[in-house]
Order: C-alpha cells, then structure tokens, then sequence
C-alpha cells in the first residue's frame, strides 16, 4: 500500500468546509470512538499524543512536540504530524501535516455546531482573538454565512486591525460588551484561563461558539453565561470532566450534567438543535482525537479524489 504523504498547502488545496462538516456528521453515525492520550514532559518541553479509534474510520495517532524554547531561535514551537491508519488491516495510509489537521478540525467542529445551532438570518458575527484559530474562524465562518458582517476584538488593539485589514467586510473593535451585544454570533479562541465574557452580556437569539480553554483551569466565560444558554458539547468524554470551562462549574454546583443539552453523537436523534429564535445556544469546541480522525480521513479521501 502506498503511505500517502500530506503538505500543508496539499492538503488546503483539497479541503471545503461545507464537506468536513457533512463528514463529521457521517463519522458520529459510526461507533463511539475509543480515544487516549499520552503526555510526556522535559522540562518546559512536552510531547503529545492524541489517539482515536473508529470502526469504519480506522486508527489516528496525532503527535506534536512542544518546546517553547524554539521561539528565541526563530524556530516553530510546535512541530507534529498525524498518523493514519487502514481500519482493515491497520497499516499506515498516510501522513498528514500537523498543522493541516488542527487548522480544519478545529475551525470545522465549531462551524457545524453554528451551522445546527445559529439562527440562519445570522448577519454580524464577532469573533475574539485575533490569531491564528481566529483567522481560520474567519475563512470557516464566511463559507457558511457569506452575507455577514465581521466584527473582530483583540486585548491588542493593533493586531485585531492587522487581522481586519486581511478580510473583507471585516471591522476591528475596541468595545466588547457593545460588541458581544449587538453579534448574532460570537466565536471566541483566546488563551484567558479568567473568565472575561459575560453573560449579562448576551441577548436572546445569540449563539455563542468557546474555543479558547482546553486545560482544567481555563475559561473564557462566567457562570452567568452557562446558566443564560442552553449548552451544547462536541463529546461529553473529552470536555465535562476535562475543560475549565465546564469542568469548574459542574464542581461548583452552578450547572448539572443533566444542562448538557446534546453532544454530536445527537445529531442523529435532532436534539442538536436549536428549539427556538430566542433562545440563547452555547457550544464548547472541545476538540477530541475522534475529531481530528475524522478530519485526516476526510482529507485523504478529498486528495486521493482530487482532479
């Protein structure tokens, strides 16, 4: 078998974001996936393994080193590559960019909860952190909602213009609370470990897409939030009990299991959805291995298929 060997920019090249949200669909119609993951530490240095099994999918290992010390050396400080693996045989298919996989799972997993839980009339979306996630949050999002007007906050002013001047129909703002209350839809991807969004904020109709914690100890919103929206998971297994964002609250007491309205394995049943225009919808992209097998199969598919 021939191990296919996957570039970023081959990868790109291939992909839409409309076919990665049809393909999660189809890869939660299959078995719940196994998944494990696997830290390894050196210091400030730190080696990732992210593993996902799915029948019918296959096997993904997605390996990344961290080493922050690169940066000082003008070096990347993250470097990895997922494995693919036959669901047949178990043979190694193909090797896909790191970047390529994080880049689509991620922006693609919010961009389906938007597409099941945002109003379709959505017009103005905000989006906060103007980095990178950001900036593909923009690409996904535009795809989806073609006809709105993007609005984007920063805690650096002068980055969130930089990030505006790349995109039409794209303005940088200065004023969150105003910003957050006049959006349909609000995408935050930032590294706060504080919840700094809040919930006295949100008006009805809003559906709000969190990114940006994926450690214990990180939020990006305030218990007001969770308590004004009805909330909504990619995977129950990898965000109640690991992500400050749900995992704080559900200690405290502020919300229950039972306020988890749906994960993607819902979709099926039609209780990922949103029950009315005035409601207030809150997911949490949380960003499992599952996710990112299925974005490395879908991507070999789209290059094998392609002209």
């Amino acid at each position: 078998m021939k191990i296919e060997t996957i570039s970023f920019k081959d990868g790109d090249s291939v992909a839409s974001w409309g076919d990665l949200c049809d393909a999660f669909v189809a890869g939660h119609e299959a078995p719940k996936a196994s998944i494990g993951d696997t830290f390894l530490y050196r210091g400030d240095d730190t080696l990732l393994n992210r593993s996902a099994m799915i029948d019918g999918l296959g096997v993904a290992v997605k390996a990344a080193t961290v080493f922050p010390g690169n940066t000082v050396q003008g070096k990347p400080m993250i470097n990895g590559v997922v494995n693919l693996f036959s669901d047949k045989d178990g043979a190694l298919e193909a090797l896909l960019d790191f970047h390529l996989v994080t880049k689509w799972k991620t922006a693609g997993d919010s961009l389906l909860a938007a597409k099941l839980l945002a109003r379709p009339d959505s017009r103005k979306i905000l989006i906060i952190g103007a980095g990178t996630v950001g900036r593909n949050l923009r690409n996904a999002y535009g795809s989806l909602f073609p006809d709105a007007e993007f609005f984007v906050w920063n805690r650096s002013a002068a980055r969130a213009d930089a990030f505006a001047a790349e995109f039409p129909d794209t303005q940088a703002v200065t004023d969150l609370e105003c910003a957050v209350k006049l959006a349909d839809i609000v995408t935050s991807a930032t590294m706060s470990t504080d919840p700094f969004i809040k919930g006295e904020w949100f008006q009805p109709g809003q559906h709000i897409d969190l990114i940006g914690a994926y450690r214990p100890d990180m939020r990006e919103t305030d218990d007001v939030a969770l308590q004004r929206s009805r909330i909504f998971v990619d995977s129950r297994g990898t965000t109640l009990e690991h992500i400050g964002e749900l995992k704080i609250p559900l200690k405290e007491g502020v919300i229950a299991p039972a306020d988890i309205c749906a994960d993607y394995y819902d979709v099926a049943e039609g209780t990922f959805a949103r029950q009315s225009d005035q409601e207030i919808t809150l997911f949490k992209n949380g960003g499992g291995a599952h996710l990112d097998l299925m974005t490395s199969r879908y991507i070999l598919n789209a290059w094998k298929n392609r002209g």
